[in-house]
């Protein structure tokens, strides 16, 4: 079959719009090249527009012009605030509408829309529900590991990517606070736009209880990479997560994460099985000190099941597509 045009928009450094790229590499796919008329887009409101109903305005415009599919990203829920949930349910269920097939990346996702979009926006639209896909990197590629540092080196606990609320930065923070020694709070990453602030009232409730914290920044990809590898305990404290490209980068660069147990994660246990040390949020300190206790349990085993990769997922894909009616 033909591919539609892929849309690859946005800032080049936002997640969504980096996965639009990789999935296009992945497809072959050139720009401007597939089916003139069909369009294939990765849809988060806050790229598409000033607020919701703008973004969803986008969309139906692009839609109007021909047939288009769309990846759901960042999809609407209850932690969004009674006003956002309200507003972004409406722009999504309009996008949905306008769309002649819907991919999301979690079965909890579609069941998030589903409950607050509405079974009947997805009447007309084919749905498919294709994860995040896992690319392990070059073992041969790793920097030396945690296990081999210096010794007197304090151990640090790391939180990969973006700085918004409800990325469960805190609650690490506060975990930490708790155990005995010294242990660095790791941000792998910077502020997401406009949450500078957040940022600043992390560093400062780390530094009102004693814990160690260091921001790095934006990372590029092999920067990225290597600091997955050497942060001794990678932790994911989500509050509300319904997909994680996080959870990705630490598969994929060979940890095994101590995650805050959610519907997402308890479906990506299953998918990347033997891959995950699920926890409580009650259970988070414990659970962080034992892997500091055994820095061996955060690697992945040889023998662990992973889910797609991207090769994988471009394949499923093509396969969605097949099955829409353009």
């Amino acid at each position: 079959m033909t591919l539609p045009r892929l849309h690859v928009g946005g800032d080049p450094r936002h997640g969504v719009t980096r996965y639009a790229q990789q999935l296009a590499d992945a497809l072959g796919a050139s720009a401007g090249a597939g089916h003139p008329d069909r369009l294939h887009l990765h849809f988060t409101d806050r790229l598409f527009g000033a607020d919701p109903a703008a973004a969803a305005t986008a969309v139906e415009s692009l839609a109007a012009s021909g047939p288009v599919t769309v990846t759901l990203h960042d999809v609407p829920q209850p932690s969004d605030g009674a006003d956002g949930l309200r507003r972004r349910s409406e722009a999504y269920g309009r996008v949905v509408r306008a769309a002649a097939g819907v991919v999301v990346n979690s079965e909890h996702e579609l069941g998030l829309l589903r409950r607050h979009v509405g079974v009947g926006a997805f009447s007309s639209a084919r749905v498919a529900v294709i994860p995040l896909p896992v690319d392990p990197a070059p073992v041969s590629s790793s920097p030396p590991s945690p296990l081999s540092g210096a010794a007197d080196a304090a151990p640090t606990v790391g939180v990969l990517g973006f700085v918004y609320p409800g990325k469960g930065h805190d609650r690490v923070i506060r975990a930490v606070a708790g155990l005995p020694g010294a242990v660095v709070v790791e941000v792998l990453g910077r502020a997401s736009d406009g949450h500078e602030r957040d940022l600043a009232a992390l560093e400062s409730l780390a530094g009102s209880l004693g814990v160690g914290f260091e921001v790095t920044g934006y990372l590029p990809d092999a920067a990225l990479l290597s600091r997955s590898r050497t942060t001794t305990v990678p932790v994911i404290a989500h509050e509300h997560v319904s997909a994680s490209g996080s959870l990705a980068s630490w598969l994929g660069a060979g940890r095994r994460p101590v995650v805050v147990a959610s519907p997402y994660m308890e479906e990506m246990a299953g998918l990347h099985e033997g891959a995950l040390a699920v926890t409580t949020g009650e259970g988070l300190a414990a659970a962080i000190a034992r892997a500091l206790d055994d820095p061996a349990s955060t690697w992945l085993d040889d023998g662990v099941r992973l889910g797609p990769d991207t090769a994988e997922v471009a394949g499923m894909y093509r396969e969605f597509w097949r099955g829409v009616a353009w």
